[in-house]
């Protein structure tokens, strides 16, 4: 699951308890409660606020892995012949895992 998945399954756990809070606050019965509209607003505040942070937290992790490839691709532009060796011991190594089986 990746970091995107985590933050939407989140996110809609997170409405869908909204939603079911707004529901019951939504009763009729409830409206002689003064502070039933102040839960309201409160409720639609945090709801904002959630939101904001998720969308936030998915375009930091966006930006983390564009960073970490775009320094990866430099560090192989100005070390080819180092990353061609790793590539060649771990398929060496991975090679030799795969023969012993």
């Amino acid at each position: 699951m990746t970091v995107s998945d985590t933050i939407t399954t989140t996110q809609g756990e997170l409405e869908k308890l909204v939603s079911d809070l707004r529901g019951l606050l939504a009763s009729k019965d409830l409206d002689a409660v003064p502070d039933i509209k102040v839960l309201r607003q409160r409720l639609d505040d945090g709801l904002h606020n959630a939101r904001e942070s998720a969308v936030r937290a998915a375009q930091d992790a966006a930006r983390q892995a564009k960073d970490a490839a775009l320094a990866a691709d430099r560090y192989a532009h100005d070390e080819p012949w180092r990353v061609a060796g790793a590539a060649l011991a771990v398929g060496a190594l991975v090679g030799f895992v795969l023969a012993r089986r």
